[in-house]
């Protein structure tokens, strides 16, 4: 079931509520420059198993409107919290990847976690920000000649072999955001990030990460692990960025397990 969130004037996000009637919720936020699509291969094994799984696009992204602000982490976080009250969200596990960890876990600390009773970070963008050159690089291109950039970044994003038809697959869903909300979600990535909202952090916490990832090292994923209280780290050895595709069946086990 598809629909549209209003979260402030004049800006709707897009929400896929597969399972509705599931007994427990999983509320899944994407990774930068994609949308709630990179979790198909949870989408289509985890509702037959009892949960609810909602995916949103963020502002900017996917089939959601696409104003020219808004793409720093408290507003992004806010967009989180929109969602929750219109779909009145309770006792829920919070799933952000990559940058969708980073806004998982401002939400976390903004809102003192209001309605979540556990968090997964998958290859999160914590705790610290993208280095200036790197992130410079990406906006760059992004303003120049994006689909190259795309191409780079499906290039760099997965450890195991894809096919052509995958990768293109991947491709159009980066394609599908607007290119100034791919530049600017990439400027918050350098010039914010998360490390003071760890220790806000109270609910139990499982951090998925890839040991290969070249987009947030693994190292990150290890810090992250010590700074958040109540927190275990599960290291996916097989995958670059994208565990939950990669070593998918792993992924949906572990996160099953970790929610009961």
């Amino acid at each position: 079931m598809g629909y549209f969130v209003t979260v402030e004037r004049g800006v709707k996000i897009y929400v896929e509520d597969v399972n509705p009637e599931g007994s427990k919720t999983i509320l899944f936020i994407h990774g930068w420059p994609l949308n709630h699509k990179q979790f198909e291969y949870q989408f289509n094994i985890l509702p037959a198993m009892g949960y609810r799984c909602i995916g949103i696009d963020w502002r900017g992204y996917g089939n959601s409107d696409k104003p020219f602000s808004g793409y720093n982490f408290d507003r992004l976080a806010d967009d989180i919290r929109a969602v929750i009250e219109a779909l009145q969200l309770k006792n829920f596990t919070l799933a952000g990847h990559s940058t969708g960890g980073g806004i998982s876990i401002r939400y976390m600390a903004r809102y003192q976690g209001y309605g979540v009773s556990k968090l997964v970070l998958i290859g999160a963008a914590s705790p610290t920000s993208v280095p200036e050159e790197i992130a410079n690089n990406f906006i760059t291109g992004t303003l120049n000649d994006r689909p190259k950039m795309l191409e780079g970044v499906t290039d760099l994003f997965f450890f195991q072999h894809i096919t052509e038809p995958f990768s293109d697959w991947f491709f159009q869903m980066g394609l599908q955001a607007a290119g100034w909300s791919t530049a600017a979600v990439m400027t918050t990535l350098r010039d914010e990030n998360v490390y003071n909202d760890l220790s806000k952090i109270f609910v139990p916490t499982l951090i998925i990460h890839g040991i290969h990832d070249k987009i947030v090292p693994f190292t990150n994923a290890q810090e992250t692990n010590k700074l958040i209280k109540n927190s275990q780290l599960v290291p996916f050895q097989y995958s670059g960025h994208g565990t939950f595709w990669e070593e998918r069946d792993k992924f949906n086990q572990i996160l099953m397990q970790f929610i009961g």
